[in-house]
């Protein structure tokens, strides 16, 4: 017998107990960008290699150790979106989106090499979403204010909000000597990652997540202290709106994502219900991004929301939502009554909107069949057999009770809407 062939270690089957939950999460958030004027855009999960080198910087984790890429038959190198903001900006410049402000969303599944654990898989799905053409910092808090929304929604409890402001490009580059300087005198204490990140990308070192760095980095500089003026009207105007909305959150000055192409207002939803993998929806600004990709110079803002660990904290804090069950199981008894039972159950669904109706397929006893609806958790199976037929009725029975009733065809739909 030939090996069984098993799934990409880190690339997981969804199945069909889980499935219903991923439904619901992404209606709901998908219910809340619409209310506040996003629309969808799709584009390849496949791009040239430069769009990720190029936006994501080449002194990134990303870049260095984690991409999926490859050479295809023409010799272009290509790679698995290891994240959205590239593709969508590549998009939006390529097809003229960006003549006018854009709210846009999307949803599918990114890649990135790496250990897998919980929380951490090599394919992974996220919601992004972004908003070009606008100065901020109103379209920073909207953004903010709206994740906050996508949880209540969803029930969610469990997250703090952080924030942070990198500042300008000016900014960034005065306080990379300070770090540097400060990181050189103490240069001993560094670990393995942070050498190599000294010179190349520095503030990723504040962002490291080994425990024996956090005493290093929590005495370091802090970027805020050495914001320029117009970033740092902006951040306080962006804490004042937040304030004003009554939404709690806690300034974290080493919060620098991990990205290269974050710029001002930076932010995380994180929790401490997912073990070291707590970051459940992340984003920014990313105002240069455009320019630094060929475009037209663009503000630009975004953020990305990791399903997996959302639906995970989801569990983690008992705010799953109920998955509605199946309304009817039809069982059929003979071929005469399972062909008759076809004919019924889609006069069913049109009678009734949005009816859950599983006709039972593929033969079987009337024994094995009830089985099967008792698992499906119908709220009524519906019985035909040989009498059944002749008469033109159907046995209702009640699941929760057991109690059974006689129902005429031409009756049956009005039944079921009780």
């Amino acid at each position: 017998m030939a090996e069984i062939i098993r799934s990409i270690r880190g690339m997981n089957d969804i199945l069909p107990d889980v499935t219903p939950y991923w439904q619901v999460v992404e209606t709901a958030l998908k219910e809340v960008l619409s209310g506040y004027g996003y629309q969808e855009i799709r584009f390849p999960i496949v791009e040239k290699t430069e769009l990720f080198c190029r936006s994501i910087g080449e002194v990134t984790d990303i870049v260095e150790k984690e991409m999926y890429t490859f050479n295809d038959r023409n010799g272009d190198q290509l790679t698995l979106r290891p994240e959205g903001t590239a593709g969508c900006v590549r998009a939006a410049m390529q097809n003229g989106l960006l003549n006018q402000t854009q709210r846009l969303w999307y949803m599918g599944p990114m890649f990135r090499h790496e250990r897998p654990q919980k929380g951490r898989y090599r394919q992974f799905h996220q919601i992004g979403v972004e908003a070009y053409g606008f100065k901020g910092p109103d379209i920073d808090a909207e953004m903010i204010l709206m994740t906050a929304r996508i949880w209540k929604k969803l029930g969610l409890t469990g997250a703090t909000l952080q924030i942070n402001s990198l500042g300008s490009t000016e900014a960034r580059l005065a306080y990379r000597d300070v770090l540097i300087a400060y990181f050189e005198s103490h240069q001993d204490e560094l670990d393995e990652d942070s050498q190599r990140r000294l010179h190349s990308n520095p503030l990723r070192i504040l962002d490291s997540k080994n425990p024996a760095m956090q005493a290093l980095n929590d005495a370091a500089p802090k970027l805020i202290d050495h914001l320029d003026d117009e970033s740092r009207q902006e951040f306080e105007v962006l804490c004042q709106s937040l304030d004003d909305a009554g939404l709690a959150y806690e300034v974290n000055p080493r919060l620098v994502r991990g990205l290269d192409y974050y710029g001002k207002t930076v932010f995380e939803w994180v929790t401490d219900q997912l073990g070291s993998q707590g970051t459940i929806c992340a984003g920014g600004r990313y105002d240069g991004l455009v320019a630094q990709l060929g475009g037209k110079a663009a503000t630009a803002i975004g953020f990305a929301i990791g399903i997996e660990r959302l639906i995970s904290l989801l569990e983690a804090t008992d705010a799953l939502p109920i998955i509605p069950s199946v309304d009817v199981y039809f069982v059929a008894v003979g071929e005469a009554a399972a062909k008759q039972s076809l004919l019924l159950a889609e006069t069913l669904r049109d009678q009734i909107e949005n009816l859950k109706l599983i006709t039972h397929c593929g033969g079987g006893s009337f024994k094995n069949q009830f089985k099967r609806a008792d698992r499906s958790g119908a709220r009524w199976t519906l019985i035909l057999g040989d009498d059944e037929l002749s008469q033109q009725v159907v046995g209702v029975k009640t699941m929760a009770t057991g109690e059974q009733e006689t129902v005429a065809w031409d009756a049956l739909a009005n039944y079921l809407k009780l």
